[in-house]
């Protein structure tokens, strides 16, 4: 008997796999929901001018991407996404049962939020998170493009998000702003 091994995205896993798989589908995840919760001291800013990253924070539920992995690359791609994932270990490696968009359920490796983090931004007002986006710049480029290749990909996929799509143009308005 073979094992299914899915991957589920909810931010720039979406549209930056970096990993070879066998079937990409929309995909829920229920009791976890899509939120600027993580301060990004990695990729998306710096420890002098921390940025924000997405995390999966605690309660309502989350489209994304999930992506079902060929078992004999599951090695490298788990070692991929741990190092991807993992630079500050701002994320709990976790098992979650997801809904496919042809309505099977499969169990996938997900990364969760840790709220117990000192990378823990928790539940920011959006003008804190503008505040924060704006301006920050990390090894993976800027907070913003982040922000904007996620509303864009949303789109792609059908999802109306009118909060991140709030977020981005206050985000823009800062940056014309110079501030």
């Amino acid at each position: 008997m073979s094992v299914e091994r899915w991957v589920f995205g909810y931010g720039s896993l979406m549209w930056r796999p970096g990993f070879e798989f066998i079937e990409r589908q929309g995909a829920t995840l229920h009791g976890r929901r899509r939120a600027f919760c993580i301060y990004s001291v990695h990729h998306r800013g710096t420890y002098q001018r921390p940025g924000l990253v997405l995390g999966l924070a605690p309660g309502g539920a989350v489209r994304g991407a999930a992506y079902r992995v060929a078992e004999e690359n599951w090695p490298e791609t788990y070692a991929y996404l741990r190092e991807r994932e993992q630079p500050t270990e701002t994320y709990v490696e976790a098992k979650a049962n997801i809904r496919l968009a042809n309505g099977h359920r499969v169990e996938t490796l997900v990364f969760l939020s840790d709220v117990h983090h000192p990378q823990w931004a928790g539940a920011l007002s959006l003008e804190k998170q503008a505040e924060l986006i704006a301006g920050a710049h990390g090894l993976s480029g800027r907070n913003v493009d982040y922000l904007r290749d996620l509303v864009v990909h949303l789109c792609e996929m059908g999802v109306h998000d009118p909060v991140m799509e709030k977020l981005l143009g206050m985000v823009e308005a800062r940056e014309l702003a110079g501030r």
